[in-house]
């Protein structure tokens, strides 16, 4: 570990993910001197591509898509594509207690009334997807929660569940506490549309992993002379009207501004002088909703790729079949609390999907716990009802030394790699204009 001095940066960021490489190249495209504080060993934050199982597989974040400006962008800058997720000709879910089973087309079907009745409202709150606070009148959905929205619109109770399964995996949490206006936001990036909505978050991946945009925004980010400093966790942030300091197990860094991009679920170990807000205090208490599980699993004797919704409550509430193999095929879950699932036990593991698939014969399992992560605390990032009428706009907005970019304060795709790519892009932005005038 480089040891820190008393060099003094225009910018420390705190993380190196996408929002803090994003940054740092942008940043230091600009002229400023950059300094990356990471506390992993890695770059990419909540994106892991490893091996596991014999195949490169996707650990945390993986999904893009055109509707996606930032990230498609930032692919077509580096001359990376995309890769396709297998047709699906096979699908599985529940209606009223009962297991379903047809093709793709009709999982589509019975899942449009009520889907299309959920996002019948998108265009209203929300005209402008990348300008969340266009409507004034969105603020008084602060207090929905998805299943608040859901009691309110007239279905029969099979469409009700499967809504509730579909906006589960959409939060990998708790529809309980999950903010409508965070779903409506989801909608609104596909102007409304719920089914291209759902083929943005689970269809197209990047070719190479996430790691070869990662890596292309760290080399480039290097080349215009922003510094990276590994394995420091960050302790406290302190800031002034001359300037600002970063205190990490390390050391101290000092800069003119800082730039955090850490998740909004761990910011309460980091000690800020002054003290944040209440509008960010209320969200670091409330937290984020996405809480849940995320595991590879290999079948032994299945090929076919499929696609499978199970219950809302149950550990693992999506299978979606990903990579055939010789003897059978890797599939990736989900589920929607991590402390109902040992995601690294096969028997546990096995038991799950066995509530979706009978007869699975589960060969082996891979996984990281985001939840128990200590730079992560969460999984995507998804808001809780009440955050977005004056939490969200408090961490958009920041402070004059200390401002807030990633996928858990995006004003687009929040949950996203767009997400981070975009607030880091705006923020860094907004942090270079503001040194030019002064």
């Amino acid at each position: 570990m480089k040891e820190p001095t008393e060099e003094q940066f225009d910018t420390v960021i705190v993380g190196a993910g996408f929002a803090g490489l994003t940054a740092a190249r942008d940043l230091a495209d600009g002229g400023q001197r950059v300094l990356v504080v990471e506390g992993r060993e890695r770059i990419g934050g909540r994106t892991w591509y490893e091996e596991r199982l014999g195949l490169g597989l996707e650990l945390g974040g993986t999904w893009v898509h055109w509707t996606q400006p930032y990230v498609w962008r930032e692919l077509n800058h580096y001359g990376i594509g995309t890769v396709k997720s297998p047709d699906f000709d096979r699908a599985i879910w529940f209606e009223d207690g009962e297991r379903r089973e047809g093709d793709l087309d009709a999982l589509i079907r019975a899942m449009d009334p009520g889907c299309s009745a959920f996002a019948a409202d998108t265009r209203r709150y929300f005209p402008r997807a990348f300008e969340p606070f266009a409507n004034p009148e969105a603020r008084e959905l602060d207090a929905l929660t998805v299943d608040d929205r859901i009691a309110e619109l007239d279905l029969p109770p099979a469409q009700r569940e499967l809504l509730r399964t579909f906006w589960t995996l959409n939060f990998n949490g708790r529809t309980d506490r999950a903010a409508y206006t965070q779903a409506l936001r989801w909608l609104a990036a596909t102007n409304g549309d719920w089914a291209v909505m759902w083929e943005a978050c689970a269809t197209y991946k990047i070719a190479g992993g996430t790691k070869a945009l990662a890596d292309a925004l760290y080399a480039d980010a290097v080349g215009r002379g922003a510094e990276f400093r590994f394995g420091e966790r960050v302790r406290g942030i302190d800031t002034t009207e001359r300037g600002a300091s970063v205190r990490t197990d390390a050391g101290t860094h000092r800069a003119d501004r800082v730039l955090v991009t850490a998740p909004l679920q761990v910011l309460g170990g980091i000690r800020f002088s002054p003290e944040l807000g209440e509008p960010m205090t209320a969200a670091i208490e409330r937290g984020q909703v996405g809480l849940g599980t995320k595991v590879w699993f290999k079948i032994r004797g299945e090929s076919e790729p499929f696609m499978a919704l199970g219950e809302a409550d149950w550990p693992l509430n999506f299978l979606q079949g990903e990579y055939p193999v010789e003897d059978g095929i890797v599939v990736i879950g989900f589920g929607s609390d991590a402390a109902a699932l040992d995601a690294t036990d096969p028997d546990d593991v096995a038991a799950a999907v066995r509530r979706i698939l009978p007869d699975a014969e589960v060969e082996a399992v891979t996984a990281h716990d985001w939840v128990a992560d200590e730079f992560a605390g969460e999984t995507w990032p998804m808001h809780a009802a009440g955050h977005f009428a004056e939490s969200f706009p408090a961490f958009v907005e920041g402070t004059e030394r200390l401002r807030f970019a990633g996928a858990d304060y995006a004003l687009g795709w929040g949950g996203f790699i767009d997400g981070a790519i975009e607030s880091a892009t705006q923020q860094s932005r907004r942090i270079l204009n503001e040194t030019a005038r002064s």
